[in-house]
């Protein structure tokens, strides 16, 4: 009986931490907290009505996920627009991702290309801003920017650096958000429609280059460095 009422409170403990990572994970997506801005656990607990061990086990999540910060001293907080770290995705995507294209265009087969086309149709007629949602990309356009970005690396067959991708990508969300915020003139229907061009064209050379330059502008828009 002892073992059964302490394994129903942990699972109860659990599901209470991810109730409270998908809402703080959200409301740090939606612009809710400016870049910068402190986490609190006594206030998100209060808000929450949850304790302060749930809240912390949500915090240590996001943290993971390149979504806030674990300051020494200080508690947590959302990054700021000046941190190192997303020039440290955007140079780790650089390195990675043009490879993984160029190898998804000498291996990809015709489900591939297929995929890639379905995937590009989905993201090119999918709203980016919907109002009800906030200032930043909506989550339906997030989600198919991400599938259309994952097809066209998937052609490599890499497992393990697919994976690597799916980390990387996780923590460049947010910084992909304000990025939109600071360059608002910015293509990226185009870009993107340039990159489904040439991976379908078997031009990996072309491919991996716009797909180099997709990754700079956005780190481009957090710094004002063209060349970061």
């Amino acid at each position: 009986m002892t073992q059964t009422v302490g394994t129903s409170a942990s699972t109860g403990k659990r599901m209470l931490s991810e109730q409270v990572h998908t809402r703080l994970r959200d409301a740090i997506m939606r612009g809710d907290y400016a870049p910068g801005d402190a986490l609190k656990p006594q206030d998100l607990a209060k808000e929450q009505g949850v304790s302060l061990a749930v809240v912390r086990e949500a915090l240590v999540r996001v943290v993971g996920e390149g979504l806030a910060d674990r300051l020494p001293n200080r508690g947590f907080a959302v990054p700021a627009f000046s941190d190192r770290r997303w020039q440290e995705i955007a140079e780790a995507r650089r390195a990675v991702e043009p490879v993984m294209l160029r190898m998804a265009v000498e291996r990809g087969d015709v489900d591939w290309e297929a995929r890639v086309r379905a995937a590009h149709h989905r993201l090119a007629r999918t709203e980016p801003y919907v109002p009800d949602e906030g200032e930043y990309y909506s989550d339906a356009w997030s989600e198919a920017h991400r599938l259309f970005h994952r097809a066209l690396l998937e052609g490599c067959g890499n497992p393990v650096l697919l994976e690597t991708f799916d980390r990387m990508w996780i923590a460049s969300e947010l910084a992909r958000r304000w990025s939109s915020l600071r360059l608002p003139d910015r293509d990226g229907a185009r870009e993107h429609r340039r990159l489904e061009e040439a991976a379908l064209a078997r031009d990996a050379d072309t491919a991996a280059e716009v797909l180099a330059q997709h990754l700079t502008l956005t780190a481009a828009g957090l710094t004002g460095c063209a060349d970061c």
